[in-house]
């Protein structure tokens, strides 16, 4: 008897203990309760921080942190009636096709993001867009013009205009400023980026001059820094102009040694010379050059101009085609999310509606240009050529449309 009583006490005695520790744990839970799904809507960045490009990834995070905080500072994002704040969550792709594939994985998987933008160059883009697509998840890629980030992908869009348009426009405008009846190219053939542009830039001046009249058509790989055995090849084959679809950190060398080795004809970029500190690494060697891209800064009015001052307020330096596609970007996958008009909380449905409303949206009104998406996830825009002034300022130069 004496065993059983002592038994019942102490089994008393536990439940007592788990009744307490339990009443203390809800009182925790009542005082300081955990942000949740309902909450919050979650948005993923694979954006490169690291590795060739990271003032691309700087740029992206300073225009969607421009946006972040405009939101969430006025109380947050209204859909349906309910109030969420946003989170931005930025994840590191190094500037490599194999870390944009796994940032965009966890992303979606681990971070259990509403939408991905990003990734922004193509040769992170278009891998990452497949990662996207499978998982049913609506990504758009502000920056990535090569046509494969979107193809038969119907939850991957992007912000900007293909390659297939801004071959045909540098072809076009070269031929009719510069009077150019030849020319080269120098691109890096590892990257998805430049080797698309190079090939449709050479279609387009063949189109236009006949076969054979790009007369130097030079490669290079990813990383390469001594570019005076191709540049030999151009200036032998004497070119009226030279087509350089490579990124901002990658022209000032390709310039500089050009002209040391005799070069005194006109380049002609692509969007890519836009972004990142081009004038800082190039000087005045790139004075005077063209290049296609989505804005121009310099000159600029309306909404684009305050964008521009907000942006300058906040980061000290004028925003570049990056920022200016990621704040478009940011804002429209916002618009189609207030257009689902009502999120359920179950994420899976939920993704599938902001998709469906993003390929409903028509007319976006943004910075770069209105946007309407195609059924390939594509807008149909107008592309900017701007030149580089004396003060080393991109100026408007002309606008040409489809």
């Amino acid at each position: 008897m004496r065993t059983r009583l002592m038994f019942g006490l102490f089994l008393c005695g536990v439940l007592g203990l788990l009744l307490t520790l339990s009443a203390c744990g809800d009182k925790d839970s009542e005082e300081a309760p955990r942000q949740t799904m309902q909450d919050v809507i979650r948005i993923g960045f694979p954006i490169p921080l690291t590795g060739d490009i990271p003032d691309v990834g700087e740029s992206t995070r300073n225009a969607a942190e421009m946006i972040r905080k405009q939101v969430n500072d006025a109380g947050g994002l209204e859909v349906g009636g309910a109030i969420y704040q946003l989170q931005f969550i930025y994840d590191d792709n190094e500037s490599k096709a194999e870390s944009a594939v796994s940032a965009t994985t966890k992303l979606i998987t681990v971070d259990e993001v509403l939408a991905i933008i990003g990734p922004q160059a193509s040769k992170q883009a278009v891998p990452a867009g497949g990662v996207a697509d499978n998982y049913k998840t609506p990504m758009i890629s502000p920056w990535s013009t090569n046509p494969n980030t979107t193809l038969n992908r119907p939850y991957v869009f992007r912000g900007c205009f293909l390659d297939p348009f801004q071959g045909p426009v540098a072809a076009n405008f070269v031929t009719e400023e510069f009077g150019a009846t030849k020319a080269a190219v120098l691109y890096d053939i590892a990257s998805d980026y430049p080797k698309g542009l190079a090939e449709y830039f050479r279609k387009a001046f063949e189109d236009i001059h006949g076969p054979g009249s790009v007369v130097a058509f030079e490669t290079f790989t990813t990383r390469d820094v001594d570019f005076s055995a191709q540049l030999t090849n151009i200036l032998r084959a004497n070119p009226d102009v030279l087509f350089v679809p490579q990124y901002y950190n990658e022209v000032p060398l390709i310039v500089r040694q050009a002209n040391s080795l005799g070069w005194n004809k006109p380049f002609m970029g692509s969007d890519s010379w836009g972004s990142g500190d081009l004038m800082g690494l190039c000087g005045d060697a790139c004075q005077g050059h063209f290049f296609s891209t989505h804005y121009a800064a310099a000159g600029a009015t309306g909404a684009t101009k305050d964008f521009i001052d907000g942006y300058q307020a906040a980061y000290g330096k004028t925003p570049d085609d990056v920022a200016a596609l990621t704040w478009d970007s940011v804002n429209i996958m916002l618009q189609a999310i207030r257009d689902t008009g009502g999120l359920s909380g179950n994420l899976s449905r939920d993704r599938d509606a902001v998709k469906n409303a993003l390929g409903a949206i028509k007319d976006f009104d943004g910075i770069t240009g209105k946007m309407t998406f195609t059924p390939d996830g594509d807008p149909i825009k107008c592309a900017v050529v701007v030149q580089i002034d004396q003060e080393g300022q991109f100026s408007f130069f002309k606008s040409v449309c489809p």
